[in-house]
């Protein structure tokens, strides 16, 4: 039975890069780093993964592999975000971080059970900062199920 996320792991343009906006902007220690000089098939490759730690003990990933090309672009909020939870004074106090650094946040969107603000790491992925608000609960299994089938049904 799956018990939780350990981490997602992204490619990154560059390390030291994404370490500033995830470690020093976010505030998500760098945990691990480790050079991969050799693949499990044997195949020589130079690759740095590194990872971020987040308070419930799951990771942020990184993986930077300058040899292997991979296409950056700015991804839509529908394609690819990475949304993390903070708590409603930090999503405030992001939001104005961001602003006075020229981040250019979005938001703060009001999702009904959740509050959430909207920032691009240096990678072009879309970063979501959510709080969970009190006096509103997400859909129970059943509403949600009734959603999609209501999609699946229109399409």
């Amino acid at each position: 039975m799956i018990k939780g996320l350990h981490h997602n792991a992204y490619r990154c343009r560059d390390s030291e890069q994404t370490r500033q906006f995830y470690e020093e902007f976010l505030g998500l220690p760098l945990a691990d780093a480790f050079e991969i000089a050799t693949t499990k098939t044997g195949r020589a490759t130079k690759v740095l993964h590194s990872f971020y730690r987040m308070d419930d003990g799951s990771f942020l990933a990184f993986f930077e592999a300058p040899d292997m090309p991979f296409e950056f672009k700015k991804q839509h909020d529908f394609d690819l975000h990475i949304a993390v939870e903070v708590d409603n004074d930090a999503l405030i106090d992001m939001f104005e971080k961001g602003k006075a650094l020229g981040m250019a946040p979005r938001g703060i969107s009001d999702h009904g059970f959740i509050r959430s603000i909207y920032f691009r790491d240096p990678n072009g992925y879309v970063i979501e900062l959510t709080a969970k608000q009190p006096t509103e609960s997400p859909a129970t299994e059943e509403q949600a199920r009734a959603a999609l089938d209501r999609w699946q049904a229109a399409k």
